[in-house]
């Protein structure tokens, strides 16, 4: 026999309550959670959240002051595919922070104090589409190969950081790149940039905020934008030679001048030397047929 209908709802009622105490218990202080989401945006929190649920899709840290993501504790998240830590004060190495986050896909690190980016960094995250790495101030280095593992990056923002120089190899080899921000950084266009400035041109890689990309230095390119500076690089780098390199031309000449010179003189003493020994032995033999003759 079912139970009464008051009884039923009871049952409900607890259960609810099972569910929403359970819930609260996994759900980190000044955090809000609902279905696979944690958000604890501006919150003031100095450390990395603790009882986050292991089967958290979306995590939200954005506006805080943390200065270091756990290793230990983010990489329970297995599950995780949306991590937000924009503006917040995270400046310690993050390389092998993201181990076992391969679901990984999209990862805001922008406003942060970030330095430098390691092929370690984001090596574990090859399901990564978009990266923002934007407004890091301290961020001078990202190394060759970084994105080595990164193949199904689309979106990549590197805008208002203290780089001065990207090489080409590290978004070459990016084939599903689609987007990528480079406004308002301070780049030092000299020769080494030549082939970067040409594969923006050729690239077909959509460049946000392409008005506020441009040159710093040198002096002479100041205020040039990119890629439209790649025609003066190219002539100042591959056609146009400086006062040093006539100098260097000179120089070379002068050697190769010197040692023809040295090298004319030196096989014209061999032939004197030879004739010169050739006609004393020929003398020196007639000398002894006449000696002979005459005896």
């Amino acid at each position: 026999m079912s139970p009464p209908n008051g009884h039923k709802s009871l049952c409900l009622v607890l259960l609810f309550g099972m569910g929403v105490m359970a819930k609260s218990l996994n759900c980190p202080a000044k955090c809000t959670c609902q279905y696979l989401e944690v958000n604890c945006t501006g919150q003031q929190l100095q450390d990395f959240p603790t009882t986050i649920p292991l089967d958290t899709r979306q995590l939200i840290l954005a506006t805080n002051n943390i200065s270091y993501l756990p290793s230990v504790e983010l990489n329970f998240l297995s599950d995780l595919v949306y991590l937000d830590c924009r503006e917040n004060a995270i400046s310690e190495d993050l390389d092998f922070a993201f181990i076992s986050l391969n679901k990984l896909i999209y990862l805001d690190l922008s406003f942060n104090n970030l330095t430098r980016v390691t092929f370690t960094t984001f090596s574990q995250l090859s399901s990564l589409v978009v990266l923002k790495i934007s407004d890091n101030p301290n961020l001078v280095e990202i190394e060759k190969d970084s994105f080595a593992n990164n193949t199904w990056l689309r979106h990549l923002d590197v805008s208002r950081t203290g780089l001065t120089f990207l090489d080409i190899s590290i978004v070459k080899d990016l084939p599903n790149l689609k987007s990528l921000g480079l406004s308002e950084n301070l780049w030092n266009c000299n020769c080494s940039f030549l082939d970067f400035t040409l594969w923006m041109k050729e690239s077909g890689v959509r460049f946000p905020d392409p008005e506020n990309i441009s040159c710093y230095s040198p002096a002479a390119l100041h205020g040039w934008s990119m890629p439209g500076v790649e025609s003066k690089l190219h002539y100042t780098c591959l056609l146009h030679l400086h006062d040093t390199d006539y100098a260097f031309l000179g120089l070379i000449g002068f050697c190769i001048f010197s040692a023809g010179t040295v090298a004319a003189w030196l096989a014209g003493m061999c032939v004197v030397l030879y004739e010169f020994h050739t006609t004393r032995g020929g003398n020196d033999e007639d000398e002894d047929e006449d000696e002979e003759a005459t005896t």
